[in-house]
């Protein structure tokens, strides 16, 4: 028998709606892997590492290089002083920096808070490590930090709060009130903050991404983890990043040891060319994903969407409520990719019991060709739907 927590379980959203779009020819706008934005010289990089650099084992905290190339590139974007040898611990994807956090920092009946609209990772893991996730909702379309209600979520019982900033699926970025006030509930509360921060380099309109890591209070109780995947248009490559205080990064990287212990040495190599790359480099991504967010922006309202600004990410958000098609997203989105031909992701996943119906997600770190065939698919369906209802 399965353990419990994952007995029930069925195929991932993301996997199931890609399914979809493959079996129907459908523009897939679903799942968040992004198109023609690799830097080649990372490729290159690591086609080099393979010919000529070792095929064994790394050290188990991430080769040197990679470590130090966080630690600078954290300084260099967001002031933060990182310690590379005490403080850096490279893992096999963000997901798994997650995993090795809750696995090593939770104890049986701890409670956990989660933001909500939240990554689906988030509550089995914390649920499989014996603690229990509670989920504090944000709301549409501002998405803001609801102060009272997590106030009031913390018991005796509770020992963390995940943070996704910037947040997917929304695109939110959290100012620093809103991080001044997580700041000092984990002092008021002897609590910790894992911060998931994987599209901290992807934050646009003249925005600038804080970390909860940067204020002197709480730096201690911070976890924050990072992702050459989505900073660098590789998702495939699965290199993850830890940084935090060598007393909670210690028993992460113990419980790193024996989920991965380590993670391919040429990839890492490639990813510390990376994060050494030019200022040039990281501003060029965030204006090509402008321009291809204000695209899809732009077509999606001009074919009937209600459709929040997004400041971040690789997502926009829609609002599909009272449009005349119900308010049953999942039976939209199929709709939508079988109809249309345009796939996307159902919102009521980012939540644990699937209680906010109303929302879609679209991925817009796609090809223009891409997101102009998108736009023109839904531009036809939604008129034509409209003329039908």
């Amino acid at each position: 028998m399965a353990h419990p927590v994952f007995e029930g379980m069925g195929t991932s959203i993301f996997e199931s709606m890609s399914r979809l779009a493959v079996e129907h020819n459908a523009v897939n706008l679903g799942q968040g892997f992004p198109e023609g934005l690799e830097p080649q010289e990372m490729i290159e990089a690591a086609m080099q590492a393979l010919r000529h650099g070792s095929h064994q084992y790394p050290s188990m905290m991430g080769l040197p290089a990679l470590r130090q190339a966080v630690a600078e590139n954290s300084r260099r974007f967001f002031g933060l002083d990182v310690d590379w040898e005490q403080e850096v611990l490279i893992t096999s994807g963000a997901t798994e920096a997650l995993a090795n956090s809750f696995l090593a920092l939770l104890e049986t009946g701890n409670e956990v808070i989660i933001l909500e609209p939240a990554y689906d990772s988030y509550a089995p893991m914390i649920r499989r490590a014996g603690a229990i996730p509670v989920p504090v909702r944000l709301t549409p379309p501002n998405w803001e930090l609801p102060r009272e209600q997590l106030r009031s979520a913390i018991t005796k019982h509770t020992r963390a709060i995940v943070l996704n900033n910037p947040m997917n699926p929304t695109g939110k970025v959290f100012g620093r009130e809103e991080l001044a006030f997580l700041a000092e509930l984990l002092v008021e509360h002897d609590l910790i903050a894992i911060s998931d921060e994987v599209y901290d380099h992807l934050v646009f309109d003249g925005i600038h991404h804080i970390s909860l890591f940067s204020f002197p209070d709480v730096r201690d109780r911070v976890v924050r983890i990072g992702s050459a995947g989505k900073s660098f248009s590789l998702t495939g490559w699965k290199v993850g990043y830890v940084t935090a205080d060598n007393r909670l990064l210690r028993p992460i990287s113990r419980a790193h040891q024996y989920v991965n212990f380590s993670t391919p040495p040429a990839l890492q190599a490639a990813v510390a060319v990376g994060l050494a790359m030019p200022d040039d480099y990281f501003n060029a991504l965030r204006e090509r994903l402008e321009q291809r967010r204000n695209f899809l922006l732009g077509g999606l309202r001009a074919a009937g969407f209600k459709i929040a600004d997004v400041s971040a990410t690789y997502f926009a958000v829609a609002d599909i409520g009272g449009n005349g098609f119900g308010d049953d997203d999942l039976a939209y989105s199929r709709r939508m990719t079988m109809e249309a031909g345009v796939a996307t992701v159902p919102m009521s996943f980012f939540y644990e019991n699937r209680e906010v119906t109303t929302h879609i997600r679209f991925c817009f770190a796609k090809h223009l060709a891409t997101l102009e065939d998108a736009v023109s698919r839904l531009a036809l369906w939604s008129g034509k739907s409209r003329a039908e209802f």
